[in-house]
């Protein structure tokens, strides 16, 4: 029977709180390519609609990713990212930094959270994000589904300037454009995502298969990509779809969800599906993986730095 390691001091609120957005923009900055992928793959049905059935232009995950360097250049993949990582500093800080004390607060005095509670706080915390971040989430897709034109010309030049732009053209409403179901979507992915991460950890270590170290995290990560991604899809396309429109294309995201039942087909909720689970999965593993590494680390040195001489 292997041999338990004592366990590392509990990190503090506020360690969870910067290590989650820390590690979210790690992940960030590697998995962004997969994340525009999945955009232009979940946008190209509106244009379809239009244009005809022939004349796709993005065909897979690494067939559109091709398609845009070779179109639109490298950097294209990267559209939005200033805006991706202010979203992940606010959004993944709340969202998964305060997931545990939300537990604490639906299960107190308990040592181990029930299902319930854990699916609360992870409601919880997905809804409160996306009051924050919200802003940051609209004008990255905007950039992310953007193309640049023959002659230059681009719907946005800067991050700021798409900001002011949105709030100009559209008011200040046009920033929270989609955040109804932004915030079905969070919910639902807060949920399967942290929850399933949770359970897979907690029973991995609960039946000694792995000690609470690196491959733990990356097979706990890994179940929950997976998961997030099947669950999530439809919401996300219909977040995408909306929050991407013009003023007045839709009504609303009821509105876009049946434009698009009508029209495409219930496999339209599911565009981008390898994107989005190449990008939730590569994005979970080096998320959870990063932030315990984090949390573990900043606990150590708070410790170092209060420990008397």
């Amino acid at each position: 029977m292997p041999v338990r390691k004592p366990k590392d001091p509990a990190p503090s609120a506020s360690v969870k709180f910067f290590g989650a957005g820390t590690a979210a923009c790690i992940a960030d900055l590697i998995t962004f390519p997969l994340d525009t992928a999945k955009v232009r793959l979940q946008i190209q049905g509106e244009s379809l609609e239009v244009r005809g059935h022939d004349m796709a232009k993005y065909r897979g995950v690494f067939g559109t990713i091709n398609t845009m360097v070779r179109t639109e250049g490298p950097r294209s993949l990267y559209n939005g990212l200033v805006a991706g990582l202010h979203r992940q500093m606010s959004f993944a800080s709340v969202r998964i930094g305060l997931y545990d004390s939300m537990k604490q607060f639906y299960a107190p005095g308990t040592e181990s959270a029930g299902i319930v509670a854990r699916l609360m706080a992870g409601c919880t915390t997905g809804a409160m994000a996306v009051a924050f971040a919200q802003p940051t989430d609209v004008v990255k897709v905007r950039f992310q589904a953007q193309v640049r034109l023959a002659d230059g010309e681009r719907r946005y030049n800067s991050t700021l300037g798409a900001y002011k732009t949105i709030a100009r053209d559209e008011g200040v409403r046009g920033l929270w454009k989609g955040c109804m179901p932004n915030i079905t979507r969070n919910a639902i992915v807060n949920c399967a995502e942290l929850v399933t991460y949770d359970i897979v950890k907690d029973l991995i270590l609960k039946y000694d298969l792995m000690t609470d170290n690196m491959p733990c995290h990356f097979t706990a990560a890994f179940g929950a990509g997976f998961c997030t991604t099947v669950v999530a899809s439809p919401v996300d396309v219909v977040k995408t779809r909306f929050m991407n429109s013009a003023a007045g294309q839709y009504h609303s995201a009821v509105s876009c969800a049946v434009t698009m039942l009508r029209n495409e087909g219930p496999t339209a909720f599911y565009k981008g599906f390898m994107p989005s689970f190449l990008r939730l999965g590569s994005w979970n593993i080096v998320m959870f993986v990063t932030y315990e590494q984090i949390k573990r680390g900043m606990t150590r040195a708070q410790q170092y730095w209060e420990s008397p001489f």
